[in-house]
């Protein structure tokens, strides 16, 4: 088993850093994207691996 790596997710609408989260450590692996709540929109977007 491979280390995890911690990552935060910013939703894609307004940018605010809501939720943080672990994915594999991988070569090759894409960046982290899931349906969350956002408190900054009040709605349920798309959140993305923040760098």
């Amino acid at each position: 088993m491979g280390a995890r790596i911690k990552v935060v997710l910013a939703c894609e609408v307004c940018g605010r850093r809501n939720y943080r989260t672990t994915r594999s450590s991988t070569p090759g692996t894409k960046g982290v994207r899931m349906k969350k709540f956002c408190v900054g929109c009040n709605a349920h977007t798309m959140h993305a691996e923040s760098h």
